[in-house]
Order: structure tokens, then C-alpha cells, then sequence
């Protein structure tokens, strides 16, 4: 194969995730905290029913056509932003990650180096832009990149290099919910049975943390982030879904916010911060801690601030990854820890703070 012929067919565009080591750019804060886009619930295209030698012949729909899958891919690359926990949760090792954000060895937060197990950590990949020629030399045998944003040029050169997934077709870039990602994965690897148990376990410890904490439904929870000391909302994306399938609801005023067709996130000026207000207030820290919108007078002005209902995450936390991720193996750590505190926001004690966020 002649890799520098096929890399000169690509555009090198900018990651999502932008930005190497530890501090995101903003863009990267924004998909991490919540996307860029509305998410729904759309089923994923596939399942042809022809045979091949392999054996039968799954058909995916994605942004820039179908990909015919046949067998069982070995050789996984992927070029999403969290992909690689779908794939590990089917026990199947990929051989290159692209990096987001973290700097865990092989690009693998803790939820998913506990999933690899003894088998070799993936390659890393750049955020930056898509080096073609590495991922080429890995040889895969499948690319997936549901949870990305693709370019139609990026898609053909990795195209032929291997068969490649983009981005779900029902779906804006980076706003494919985690349950049909897991199912084009699924089908991906020919595990949709499998698939289906995974999201089954999930969304019955959601129906189980809804149970045990009945002053969920009917209270209000905002998900918002300091990106180097300026405040964002944020509507959509994985972390406002998981306060959502928690039974929480969005406060009126954030929700008038988000008017647009996508619930892009919104930036809040320190003037109109009481549009934070909220029965839980979650607040992703990026950037310099010191200079955090949390430490800011009119910050601590707010209700939520002074009765205690204010749960700060800094950016390499693990609680903030596993909810960036969203993901079926990173959903089971926040599932752990997020329902009791936010139990002990809703409580009306301030002196019952969550314990700090490791």
C-alpha cells in the first residue's frame, strides 16, 4: 500500500479534541463536557442479510455512505473520541487510539486500561490531525470514527486504507448517544447481542439510582464548565444526558438559553450567572483552578454557592473523564459515585458537602 499517496488525499483538519497533554483547548472542553450537538435516539443502519466467505455481511449507514463489514475485524483503529471503551467492552484490544485528552498510557482512561487487561496498549495516535501513514502501518482490518467529525476527505483516504465507519448519519459530529454507538460497534464486530446486554445493565442502574434517590425527579440540575475563567452551560451532550436519564430536569431559565436547532453550549457572562442557578449545580474546572469562575464573588453570590449545592470536577478528575466519555464502561464509574453526591447537594444541609472529586 502506498500510504503517502493516500495521505496526500487527506485534508489533515484539526481534531476535536485539540490540544496535546493535560489542558484542553476550549473547543475540546466544550465536546467534553457537553458535545456540540442535540442528542436522540435514532437506531443505527446495518444488517444486511447477504452472505460472503466470512460469513454474513453487516451493512453500516454512516455521514458518507455504507461500509460492508464481513468476519470478524482484529486490527481496530480508531479515530473517535471515545470508541476505544466500546471496543474494549467487547473484549476486543485496538491497535491504535487517538488521543482526546487525559495522557493515560495508550490513550486509556482507568475504566478502560482495567478492560484491556493483560493484552498491549494501543498505539497513540495525535490529536491534532490524523497521521495516516501511522495509522496505515498498523495494518487494521476496521476504522471507526462514530464519535468524531470526520471530514469527506478524511473518510475516503481512511477508506482506503481500511473499511471505515463515520459518523452516524441520524446524528450532528460528536452527538451520537452513547447507547448507538455501542450498536454500530456492536454490529461492527458482530457482537449485537452482546451489545444490547451492555445497554441493558446501564440504563437498569439508571432505573436503580432513580429508585434509591426519589428527590431526583422534580429537582433541577445544571451541568456547566470555567474554560480559563469564563462560565458555559451546557444542554446536551453525555453529561447533561446522564443528570437527564437520573430524572433531573433542566432549570427554566438554562433551558431558554439553547433556542438553536443543535443546543450549542452558551457562553455566561458573570453578569447573568444566576442563569446557573440550580437545585445541583455541576461544574467542570479547565484551565488555571486559581482562576476558576467558582472563586469569583458574584460566583459565590449564588444560592447554589452558599447553601452548598455546587459540586466543582476539576479537568483531570476522574469523575470529569468518565463523564466527557459518557461511555459504556466510563457510565458504570459515574453511576458509582455521582448519584450520592449529588444526594448530599439536593439535601439542604451545607454542612453535607459530597466528598471531594478524586
Amino acid at each position: 500500500m502506498d500510504i503517502s499517496r493516500l495521505r496526500a488525499r487527506g485534508t489533515g483538519r484539526r481534531g476535536a479534541g485539540a490540544g496535546r497533554g493535560p489542558a484542553l483547548t476550549r473547543r475540546g472542553a466544550l465536546l467534553g463536557m457537553g458535545g456540540l450537538a442535540a442528542l436522540g435516539a435514532a437506531g443505527c443502519g446495518g444488517g444486511g442479510g447477504r452472505d460472503s466467505a466470512d460469513g454474513p455481511v453487516r451493512t453500516i449507514e454512516h455521514k458518507y455512505g455504507t461500509t460492508e463489514i464481513s468476519g470478524t475485524p482484529e486490527r481496530i483503529v480508531t479515530v473517535g473520541l471515545t470508541e476505544q471503551d466500546y471496543v474494549l467492552a467487547l473484549n476486543v484490544a485496538p491497535v491504535g487510539v487517538r488521543e482526546w485528552f487525559g495522557e493515560h498510557p495508550g490513550a486509556l482512561w482507568p475504566w478502560a486500561r482495567e478492560a484491556l487487561g493483560d493484552a498491549d496498549l494501543p498505539e497513540v495516535l495525535p490529536v491534532d490531525e490524523l497521521d495516516f501513514e501511522q495509522i496505515g502501518a498498523l495494518a487494521p482490518d476496521l476504522v471507526l470514527g462514530i464519535n468524531s467529525g470526520l471530514t469527506q476527505d478524511e473518510y475516503d483516504t481512511l477508506d482506503g486504507i481500511a473499511p471505515t465507519i463515520a459518523q452516524h448519519p441520524d446524528h450532528p459530529d460528536f452527538g451520537v448517544p452513547w447507547q448507538e454507538i455501542a450498536r454500530v460497534v456492536g454490529t461492527a464486530l458482530d457482537r449485537e447481542d452482546d451489545v444490547e446486554a451492555l445497554i441493558a445493565d446501564i440504563e437498569e442502574r439508571f432505573k436503580d439510582a432513580r429508585e434509591d434517590h426519589p428527590e431526583f425527579a422534580g429537582a433541577t440540575a445544571l451541568l456547566a464548565s470555567s474554560i480559563d475563567g469564563a462560565a458555559w452551560a451546557y444542554a446536551e451532550g453525555p453529561a447533561p444526558g446522564f443528570l437527564t436519564q437520573l430524572g433531573m430536569e433542566m432549570p427554566e431559565k438554562a433551558e431558554a438559553l439553547f433556542t438553536d436547532e443543535e443546543r450549542a453550549p452558551k457562553e455566561i457572562s458573570l453578569e447573568e450567572l444566576e442563569l446557573l442557578e440550580a437545585d445541583a449545580l455541576l461544574v467542570g474546572v479547565y484551565g488555571d483552578p486559581e482562576a476558576s469562575v467558582t472563586g469569583k464573588k458574584v460566583f459565590k453570590e449564588l444560592d447554589a454557592a452558599k447553601e452548598g449545592r455546587v459540586l466543582e470536577m476539576p479537568e483531570m478528575s476522574r469523575l470529569n473523564g468518565a463523564l466527557s466519555f459518557g461511555s459504556v464502561l466510563s457510565l458504570h464509574y459515574a453511576l458509582d459515585v455521582l448519584p450520592e453526591a449529588i444526594a448530599a447537594l439536593l439535601d439542604g444541609d451545607p454542612d453535607t458537602a459530597p466528598d471531594e472529586v478524586e
